[in-house]
């Protein structure tokens, strides 16, 4: 069994993910699951929509149970494709549009992160600055093992 994401871990990516949205000037709701897409952390910047609580954590929970970035999901669920009405599956946990992102470590899925609270190009902005925290963390942490 792969180990959680440390809450640790999980606040330096909603760290990096939260630098993100104010240079962008945009605030947000970003969340960190695990890869069952339980939740392990969420943060709500001042002046974060309400809605995006719910939107975030979504977002993660479909990344994290689809193995799949979000954003990968919008056409295939169109009508008259294969996953039309995906989204009202799994208890309307589903999202099938960008900023929900899988976490990877050796290849399996150990988490997810979801952010909500701009546009959709927003939303993924920010999510991919904490999806880049995480892969300069692993990178450490492999490098350090190494030695």
């Amino acid at each position: 069994m792969v180990e959680s994401i440390p809450l640790e871990t999980a606040k330096q990516l909603i760290e990096a993910a939260e630098e993100k949205a104010d240079e962008i000037d945009n605030p947000m709701v970003i969340t960190v699951a695990n890869s069952e897409g339980n939740l392990i952390a969420q943060h709500r910047m001042d002046g974060g929509w309400l809605a995006s609580v719910s939107i975030s954590r979504n977002k993660a929970y479909t990344s994290a149970a689809l193995e799949m970035p979000t954003h990968e999901l919008a056409e295939p669920s169109e009508p008259g494709n294969s996953l039309y009405g995906l989204q009202t599956t799994d208890d309307d946990q589903i999202v099938i549009f960008g900023g929900g992102y899988p976490l990877e470590q050796d290849g399996e899925v150990v988490g997810s992160i979801g952010v909500s609270g701009g546009a959709v190009s927003q939303d993924r902005e920010v999510a991919e600055a904490g999806v880049e925290q995480w892969n300069e963390l692993i990178t450490e942490e492999a490098a350090t093992a190494d030695d």
